[in-house]
């Protein structure tokens, strides 16, 4: 497995009408294109595949935190500033057992994220990551 590129300045929802976006105040430090779940205190941490609790994939942050600030989260919708261009249309982004970080195949359990879209910009057509959250999953 290998972890997902993140171009941390190129993070954006690409249409934020069409997303679910909601702000939690960030239990650690985060980084724009990280991947969180929600503490037991409601915060949002780093989360991975790897992790006892670490493994509720809850969205995206959209924007670089400190501890204590608020941080907003895609929660679906789709987000650009991920290095998925050599991946195939439809391909799965995983959870990593990397805190914070997506891959291209499942870390020590399989958390599902996203999948990869290719965008109608003819002729380029660009890839992007559609993240979904599974609310009613619970990976233990």
């Amino acid at each position: 497995m290998a972890d997902i590129t993140v171009t941390a300045a190129q993070v954006a929802a690409l249409d934020p009408q069409k997303s679910t976006i909601e702000k939690y105040i960030a239990a650690v430090a985060i980084t724009k294109g990280q991947a969180v779940y929600l503490n037991t205190s409601g915060k949002a941490a780093l989360a991975d595949a790897n992790g006892s609790g670490t493994l509720q994939f809850r969205g995206i942050a959209l924007n670089t935190v400190a501890a204590g600030e608020a941080v907003d989260v895609l929660h679906e919708g789709v987000v650009a500033g991920f290095g998925v261009s050599s991946m195939n249309g439809d391909a799965i982004a995983y959870l990593s057992n990397t805190a914070g970080a997506l891959g291209t195949a499942a870390g020590s359990t399989a958390v599902a994220c996203g999948r990869v879209v290719v965008l109608t910009d003819a002729p380029t057509l660009t890839k992007a990551l559609r993240v979904f959250t599974r609310w009613s999953a619970d990976w233990s």
